[in-house]
């Protein structure tokens, strides 16, 4: 113990009081079901096209048709030992509904040694939000003995299971911020040599890169090293024999930091992702000639701090956005999405779910899907500012998230396959004026008409007859 320094000591102390306070509050899974387990959550992989059939005016929910399980990690954040939830907020940062936290987030971990100590404080972190940890290892001035050692100690020493591990973060931006020579080949090079150590110590573990930025559905916009190389292609011929998970990461905007992003941008923007993860797709089999589960872990709207603005980090509509993109990453079986990030303590503006004493609004859209279904059903929509993501808990319970990202009330018919009474429903909504709220029990039939407001999340739980 005498290598911890007092602050260090307070520190940990107040986390351990915190888990105490909190523990009689918690409805959260208890720590033997999430850390140290050997499970891992895989979900269906699906072509990047699926046959749909044809479907209604309006919005159509067949619930005939079982389209494969939710992945629960696409309920992520970022975090890292730079900042901290702010001790009026954890019982908050408890509830948030985050599966699994990525750390140290960001380019902290290129530019700092994590040590013992911080993934042991980590790791009671995760144990206090009922979270999966997600661990990112040095590439920047690392070593693969370094990172098998972080693997020895974690997995081996204190026994904590961590199955998901990152090698560096955004090696496409190291020629800008590091190195001006640093290019793929040497950077394929020291990824598969510190993957190869991590796998030694521990062939269970499964391995996330290449953590690209702002990656694109043009491939003529995607990052290049000065001989033209693309960053993703080139890590999958030589790694994507290795690695376990894809991941990217992506901030829109702004696109001109001069102009400020307004909300139809955003409205344009969520259907990007589609494409984006289309495209992603297609590169993976192209070149490994596997269909390889896929990670977005980071993603915001902006990559700057912009806050306080109708289309921030910190707004309704991109806690409206951000519900849409949730459903765009199921649908689309993404296997984990990381939010950059839980918290903004400090200077971090409007970034986070969590601000210093107040919650923003992509907390509550991550409240609604809290309620979402595990069991993914077929789902369409004919208006394209509203979009539809259907799934059920269990045979009799069917959830149906409703996004209307348009400025102005929506009046839509609801028609739900292979229901012919009514149904019993629960309406919850997130807009302007309710926060993930419960509106009213009722009975609906199929071919309803519904009523969404404007810029708004519906979820309706209805128990099937």
């Amino acid at each position: 113990m005498s290598r911890f320094s007092s602050n260090l000591l307070i520190f940990l102390l107040i986390i351990a009081i915190q888990l105490s306070a909190c523990q009689a509050q918690t409805a959260n899974p208890p720590v033997s079901t999430i850390i140290g387990k050997n499970e891992t959550f895989q979900p269906t992989v699906s072509p990047t096209t699926t046959p749909k059939p044809p479907t209604p005016d309006g919005l159509f929910v067949d619930t005939t048709q079982n389209l494969g399980t939710v992945s629960q990690y696409v309920y992520g954040t970022n975090y890292g030992p730079w900042i901290a939830v702010p001790a009026g907020m954890i019982s908050e940062a408890k509830n948030a509904g985050m599966n699994i936290i990525r750390f140290p987030g960001g380019a902290w971990g290129d530019q700092n040694d994590l040590r013992e100590y911080q993934i042991d404080t980590f790791m009671a972190f995760c144990q206090m939000l009922g979270a999966v940890p997600s661990i990112s290892v040095r590439l920047h001035n690392g070593t693969p003995e370094q990172a098998a050692a972080m693997v020895t100690y974690a997995n081996l020493t204190r026994k904590y299971g961590i199955k998901y591990w990152s090698i560096g973060n955004e090696p496409d931006l190291y020629s800008k911020e590091i190195n001006a020579n640093y290019d793929t080949p040497e950077y394929n090079r020291a990824w598969r040599s510190i993957a190869l150590a991590m796998k030694a110590v521990d062939p269970t573990i499964l391995l996330i890169g290449p953590e690209v930025s702002q990656f694109t559905a043009n491939p003529e916009n995607n990052k290049k090293d000065s001989s033209g190389r693309d960053w993703m292609a080139e890590f999958l011929k030589i790694n994507g024999d290795i690695v376990d998970v894809v991941s990217i990461h992506r901030y829109p905007f702004p696109k001109n930091p001069a102009v400020s992003v307004a909300i139809n941008d955003l409205r344009t923007n969520a259907s990007e992702w589609t494409d984006i993860l289309h495209y992603l797709k297609e590169l993976i089999h192209e070149n490994t000639g596997r269909n390889i589960p896929i990670a977005v872990t980071e993603f915001s709207t902006h990559y700057n701090k912009a806050i306080g603005g109708d289309a921030t980090p910190d707004s309704l509509y991109a806690g409206i956005w951000l519900g849409d993109l949730l459903g765009r990453f199921i649908s689309e079986d993404v296997l984990i999405a990381n939010h950059w990030m839980l918290t903004s303590s400090g200077d971090q503006g409007g970034w986070g779910l969590i601000g210093r004493g107040e919650l923003r609004p992509a907390y509550y859209a991550y409240q609604m899907y809290k309620m979402f279904g595990k069991q993914r059903y077929f789902s369409s929509s004919k208006d394209p500012d509203v979009n539809i993501y259907a799934a059920k808990n269990n045979p009799d319970i069917l959830t149906i998230m409703v996004v209307n990202l348009a400025n102005e009330d929506k009046t839509l018919p609801l028609n739900i396959g292979g229901v012919t009474s009514l149904i019993n429903t629960q309406t919850w909504l997130l807009d302007d004026e309710h926060k993930a709220e419960f509106l009213s029990d009722s009975t609906i039939s199929s071919n309803s008409q519904i009523k969404l407001p404007r810029q708004s999340i519906t979820l309706y739980v209805m128990k099937l007859p």
